[in-house]
C-alpha cells in the first residue's frame, strides 16, 4: 500500500502517530496525493482540556484531556470510507503545588490519545 496522509497540520500528535503506524506496519507513504494508493484525509485534528471536576477549596481538582478526529478515505474518485468521527478522552488530577509535573501529565496524555486514534483508524482502514 502507498497512502498519501492529508492534514492541515503536518506537526500534529495524531499525523505523527498515523505516520509512525502506517510504516511499522509495512506501508510506504506516498510523497503527494496524485502517486498515492488511497488518501486518508484528516479533516479535523484537535486536542484540550475541559475541566472535570472542582476541590472543595473551590480550586480545579482534574481536567479531562480530549483528543477529537474526523477523517475519510478516498481512492482516486472513489470514497473508501465516509467521514467518521473519533473521540478519545482521559481524565487527571490536577494539584498547583505540581503544575509542570502536571503540565508533562497532560502532554503524555495527549501523545498517548494521539497513538490510540492513529490505532483505531488503523484498524478501521484494515477492515476495508
Amino acid at each position: 500500500a502507498r497512502p498519501y496522509i492529508e492534514s492541515g497540520d503536518r506537526y500534529s500528535p495524531l499525523y505523527a502517530a498515523l505516520t509512525s503506524q502506517l510504516r511499522a506496519a509495512g506501508a510506504n507513504l506516498a510523497p503527494d496525493a496524485a502517486t498515492a494508493s488511497a488518501v486518508i484525509r484528516l479533516h479535523v485534528d484537535s486536542t484540550g482540556r475541559e475541566l472535570f471536576s472542582i476541590a472543595a477549596n473551590n480550586k480545579p481538582g482534574e481536567y479531562e484531556v480530549y483528543y477529537a478526529a474526523e477523517y475519510s478515505v478516498t481512492a482516486g474518485e472513489r470514497e473508501l470510507l465516509a467521514r467518521q468521527q473519533a473521540r478519545l478522552t482521559r481524565d487527571y488530577s490536577y494539584d498547583e503545588a505540581e503544575v509542570l509535573a502536571k503540565e508533562h501529565e497532560e502532554q503524555s496524555l495527549r501523545v498517548a490519545l494521539a497513538d490510540e486514534l492513529a490505532g483505531l483508524i488503523l484498524r478501521r482502514l484494515a477492515a476495508l
